[in-house]
C-alpha cells in the first residue's frame, strides 16, 4: 500500500508541468553554470575578461554550439531579469540630482549619436539596394549599444563616476528610452494599419511617470523605508527594496515602456533616501548571478552555422559597425564639449551593439521588416561585437595615450565646454577614516577627528540616528559595512583608516575581512569586548585591536599609580609594555613581567591633601616659620590657595590667614593630627 503510494505521488508530480518547466529550468541552470565555470576559472588565469567566459560558455551551451541547451526561452526570461536588475542597481547609484545634471549628455550627446549614426548605417544599406523602412530601422538597430556590458565593464574598473563613465551612461539612458519609440515605429515602418497607441498618450503616460517618479523619490519611499528600516530586519528590508523595484517597473511596462527603463526609474527613486547604499549592497549578488546568465544567453544566440556560411560577410559587418560607431560616438562626444580623451573612451565604449536590439531585431523580423537570413546575420554580428567589446575598450586606453602625443588644436584635447571638467566628475573622499558605527566610541572618534581636522566618514545601520545626524551636518550615512558596495560608497578603496566600533563579534569580524580584502593598506583599527575573539580579529586583518576588559584594567592600574606618585614617564612605559603583543603580558600569565618593582614606588608611604584653615584656627595669624611643621609634625607645606591665587613656594616667613587652602604632604599617620591643627577651632 505504501509502495502504491509513493509511485501515485511520483505520477503526481512528474506529470505537473509546473515541476516539469521548474526541473527542465534547473537542469537548464545546472548545465549553464557547470560549463561556466571551468570557462571563466580559465579566462581568469589568463586574464581575460569573464563576459567573454560566459559568452563562450553560452556559445557551447546553446542549440548552435554542443546543443545541451536547445530551449532558450526560460534563460532568456531570466537574462531580462539581470538586465533590470543591472538597471535597478545603476539607478540606485544615481539620483535625480545627478540625472539633471546629464541632461546635456541624454538630450544632446545621446540625440547626436543615435542621428548620426543611424543615419549613416540606413544610408549605407539604401546603398547596397535595401528598401528605405528597412534601412531606417537597422540604422537605428545599429545605433543602440549594450547598457548591460557597458555599464558592468565601467563597474569593475570603478570609471562608473568618471567623466567618460558617466557620458557614457548618459547616452546609454537616451538610447533606452529610444529604443521604446522605435518599438512604436516598428508598425508605422512594417506599413502595418492600426497603431495600438498613439504618440500623444504615449507622451502624456511619460510625463505622468516622470511626475510619478519624482513625488516617490521626495516622499513616499524615504518614508516607507525609513519605518522598514527601524525594525531592523534584512529580510523585510530587502523584500521592500525589490517590492519598489518590480512595481516601478510593472508600473513602466503597462504604459508601453520598458521593464528596464522602468527598474532604472525604481533605483533612482529609492537613490533619493538615504537607504540606497544598503540597498544597493543587497542587490549586487543577485544582480552579478543574473547578468551572468544574460551574457550566457547571449552567446546562446550565435548560430555556428550561419557564421560559418558568411564567415566573411560578418566579420567585414562586424569590424564596419565596430569602426563606424567609434567615429560616431567621438563625434557626437566632441559636438556637446567634452575634450579628447573622453570623445575617445566614449567612442571605443560604446561601439558594441545593444542587448535592445535583439529585441527589436526580433520584433522587426516578425513585421517583415528584415529577411530570416538578414534576421541570424544580424544577430551574429552583434555578437561578435559584444564579445570584442573588452579588448575594444583596452585599445581605446591605449588610444588616448597615443593621441596626447599628436600635435592637435588644444580645443580639440580640451573640449570647448568646460563646465563638464568641473562638474562631471565625482570627488571621492581621499586619506579619510572610516567609523563603523555612531555609539558613544563612534561619536568620541568623531570629535577627535573634528578636532584633528581629519576627514571622515560615519556608517551606522540605526536609521533614527542616521536621520537626525544628518540634520546636524553629520558626514553619515545608512548602511551594514560588511558589504561591500557600502564600504566603498564609503571610499575605501582611498580610506587610510577604518576604526571599527561595533559590538557584535560576527558583525565586526566581516568589515574587517571585506575592508582587508577591498584595500590591503588601509589601517584597520577594531574594539572587542571579549577576550576570546582578540586573536581573531587579528586573524581576519585588524592591524590593532582594542580590548574593553584589558583597558579598563590598564587604566584603573595606571589610575593607581598616579595615587603613589609614580612618575607620569614610568606609567606611560607600562601602559605601551602591556598594551605591546596584543596585550600578551596580561593574557599570559607564565611570561616573566618587566620588573614592575623597578618602578619607582619611594613615595607610597606619604599622603598629599589639601587642608582648608580654620576662620578661628589657632594656626591663623602664624607664619610656617614660627610652626615648626617639619620638626613637630614631619609636615611640609608645598603651596597655599589664597583668593585663588596660588603661593607656590611658601618661605619659612609666609603668615597662615583664614580661609587658605593648604597643600601638604604627611606620613598617613599624621594625617588627622594635621587636619585637626589646622581645622579645629580654639
Amino acid at each position: 500500500m505504501h509502495s502504491n503510494n509513493c509511485r501515485i505521488i511520483k505520477l503526481i508530480l512528474y506529470k505537473n508541468p509546473i515541476v516539469l518547466m521548474a526541473t527542465t529550468l534547473l537542469n537548464d541552470l545546472l548545465i549553464i553554470f557547470g560549463l561556466s565555470i571551468p570557462v571563466v576559472f580559465t579566462f581568469s588565469k589568463l586574464k581575460i575578461a569573464p563576459l567573454i567566459g560566459f559568452l563562450l560558455a553560452g556559445i557551447l551551451a546553446g542549440p548552435f554550439g554542443l546543443g545541451l541547451i536547445r530551449d532558450i526561452e526560460n534563460i532568456e526570461f531570466l537574462a531580462e531579469i539581470g538586465v533590470v536588475l543591472l538597471l535597478f542597481t545603476i539607478g540606485m547609484e544615481f539620483s535625480l540630482r545627478d540625472l539633471f545634471q546629464l541632461r546635456r549628455i541624454v538630450i544632446f550627446g545621446g540625440g547626436l549619436q543615435l542621428s548620426i549614426t543611424s543615419v549613416i548605417v540606413a544610408l549605407i544599406f539604401l546603398w547596397l539596394g535595401n528598401s528605405r523602412e528597412s534601412s531606417i530601422f537597422l540604422g537605428l538597430l545599429v545605433a543602440l549599444s549594450s547598457t548591460a556590458i557597458v555599464l558592468k565593464l565601467l563597474q569593475e574598473k570603478g570609471e562608473i563616476y568618471s567623466l567618460h563613465g558617466r557620458t557614457s551612461l548618459g547616452i546609454l539612458i537616451f538610447q533606452d528610452i529610444a529604443a521604446v519609440i522605435v518599438i512604436l515605429l516598428i508598425p508605422v515602418l512594417a506599413g502595418i494599419p492600426g497603431i495600438e497607441k498613439s504618440f500623444s498618450s504615449f507622451i502624456l503616460e511619460g510625463i505622468g511617470l516622470i511626475v510619478f517618479t519624482f513625488l516617490s523619490a521626495r516622499y513616499a519611499v524615504p518614508f516607507i523605508m525609513y519605518q522598514v528600516a527601524k525594525t531592523r530586519n534584512n529580510e523585510l528590508f530587502l523584500l521592500s527594496v525589490v517590492a519598489i523595484g518590480l512595481s516601478v517597473a510593472w508600473l513602466t511596462s503597462m504604459i508601453g515602456l520598458s521593464l528596464a527603463l522602468g527598474a532604472f526609474l525604481a533605483g533612482l527613486i529609492i537613490s533619493e533616501s538615504e537607504y540606497s547604499v544598503q540597498a544597493l549592497g543587497n542587490l549586487i549578488p543577485f544582480r552579478d548571478m543574473f547578468m551572468s546568465i544574460f551574457f550566457i544567453s547571449i552567446g546562446m544566440l550565435l548560430d555556428l552555422d550561419i557564421l560559418k556560411e558568411h564567415l566573411l560577410l560578418i566579420l567585414a559587418a562586424t569590424l564596419t559597425v565596430l569602426l563606424l560607431k567609434v567615429l560616431a560616438n567621438s563625434l557626437s562626444t566632441f559636438l556637446i564639449g567634452f575634450p579628447l580623451n573622453t570623445m575617445i573612451l566614449v567612442g571605443f565604449s560604446l561601439s558594441q551593439v545593444g542587448e535592445f536590439s535583439f529585441i527589436l531585431a526580433k520584433v522587426g523580423f516578425t513585421s517583415g521588416l528584415i529577411s530570416s537570413i538578414m534576421y541570424q546575420e544580424f544577430l551574429d554580428m552583434a555578437v561578435l561585437s559584444m564579445v570584442l567589446t573588452p579588448f575594444i575598450m583596452s585599445i581605446g586606453y591605449r588610444t588616448t595615450v597615443f593621441a596626447e602625443l599628436l600635435p592637435l588644436p588644444p580645443v580639440l584635447k580640451q573640449g570647448w565646454y568646460s563646465k563638464f571638467k568641473e562638474n562631471e566628475s565625482e570627488e571621492k573622499p581621499e586619506n579619510h577614516v572610516i567609523i563603523v558605527g555612531f555609539g558613544i566610541n563612534g561619536e568620541n572618534v568623531v570629535t577627535a577627528a573634528k578636532a584633528a581636522l581629519i576627514p571622515y566618514i560615519v556608517i551606522d545601520m540605526n536609521p533614527e540616528v542616521v536621520r537626525i545626524e544628518k540634520l546636524k551636518g553629520e558626514h553619515i550615512f545608512y548602511g551594514d559595512a560588511a558589504q561591500s558596495a557600502v564600504l566603498e560608497h564609503a571610499g575605501i578603496q582611498t580610506a587610510k583608516s577604518v576604526v571599527v566600533t561595533a559590538g557584535d563579534p560576527a558583525s565586526a569580524k566581516r568589515i574587517i575581512e571585506v575592508a582587508r580584502r577591498l584595500n590591503p593598506q588601509v589601517h584597520i583599527i577594531a574594539r572587542t569586548h571579549f577576550l576570546s575573539e582578540l586573536d581573531k580579529f587579528y586573524a581576519f586583518g585588524a592591524n590593532e585591536v582594542i580590548s574593553d576588559e584589558f583597558e579598563s584594567s590598564i587604566e584603573l592600574f595606571t589610575r593607581v599609580l598616579h595615587r603613589y606618585l609614580v612618575p607620569s614617564s614610568e606609567i606611560s612605559s607600562l601602559g605601551s609594555t602591556l598594551r605591546a603583543d596584543h596585550y600578551k603580558m596580561l593574557r599570559s600569565p607564565d611570561i616573566p613581567r618587566k620588573k614592575l618593582c623597578d618602578l619607582a614606588l619611594d613615595f607610597a608611604d606619604v599622603e598629599i591633601r589639601s587642608l582648608r584653615v580654620g576662620k578661628s584656627s589657632k594656626t591663623a595669624g602664624l607664619t610656617l616659620g614660627e610652626l615648626n611643621l617639619r620638626r613637630d609634625y614631619r609636615v611640609s607645606v608645598l603651596a597655599i590657595s589664597r583668593n585663588h591665587r596660588i603661593i607656590s613656594t611658601p618661605e619659612a616667613e609666609t603668615e597662615i590667614l583664614p580661609d587658605d587652602i593648604l597643600l601638604v604632604i604627611t606620613p598617613p599617620e599624621k594625617l588627622d593630627e594635621v587636619r585637626k591643627l589646622f581645622e579645629n577651632s580654639v
